[in-house]
């Protein structure tokens, strides 16, 4: 941010002093000290003396305040647990970041699913559960939400006008079967009705 950061600030100030009529300095003009001779004034321009002299000690201080609270390892931690923020469809992923901590085992990974994996495999998820926690909902989030729309969409079909007195248990084995019916359609029918005949005795025999 020090380095790039400027531009995009000085941009959200100034729509910021637009929108609420606030004046703006012209950036080019000298700077002049409230309270000083002009004479005694360093000749710098409004751009240079509110980005260096305030900006730039302004993030200074920032970095000063992080490096005497956090050392170097638990700054890049942060800096890799950022990389699995999901906003943005996981936008800030960056592999070589979460590997940069991670020994050789970790090099040829090539998906967030094949490093839930190599976690597990090496008992880093022990160690570092909460970053295992933030893969694992990384890769449900998505199947989740669309498990979620579907069960929804199918809730209107199953539980119509005629049929809103059922109770939870047996619409949830509904929705189950609507949902899943891609692989119920593979189960033979006969397996079905035995197992059911032998789940208790019964009068006739289907």
């Amino acid at each position: 941010m020090r380095d790039d950061g400027w531009d995009s600030i000085f941009s959200q100030v100034s729509t910021f002093c637009g929108i609420r009529e606030i004046l703006i300095p012209n950036m080019d003009d000298t700077f002049v000290a409230q309270g000083r001779s002009r004479r005694k004034s360093p000749k710098v321009t409004n751009s240079h003396h509110f980005r260096v002299y305030i900006f730039y000690s302004v993030i200074d201080m920032q970095l000063q305040e992080l490096s005497y609270h956090f050392n170097e390892v638990n700054t890049d931690l942060f800096l890799c647990v950022a990389c699995l923020c999901p906003n943005d469809s996981f936008a800030a992923f960056d592999k070589k970041m979460l590997i940069h901590f991670a020994n050789n085992v970790f090099l040829e990974l090539k998906s967030i699913g094949d490093l839930a994996q190599t976690l597990v495999q090496t008992r880093r998820n022990d160690v570092c559960p909460l970053v295992y926690r933030l893969v694992t909902l990384s890769l449900l989030l998505p199947i989740v939400t669309a498990t979620v729309e579907r069960a929804f969409s199918t809730m209107n079909v199953v539980k119509n006008r005629l049929r809103n007195q059922m109770e939870d248990q047996w619409m949830n084995d509904i929705l189950l079967v609507y949902i899943k019916r891609d692989i119920f359609n593979k189960l033979d029918n006969e397996l079905i009705m035995q197992r059911f005949q032998t789940m208790k005795t019964r009068r006739g025999k289907l």
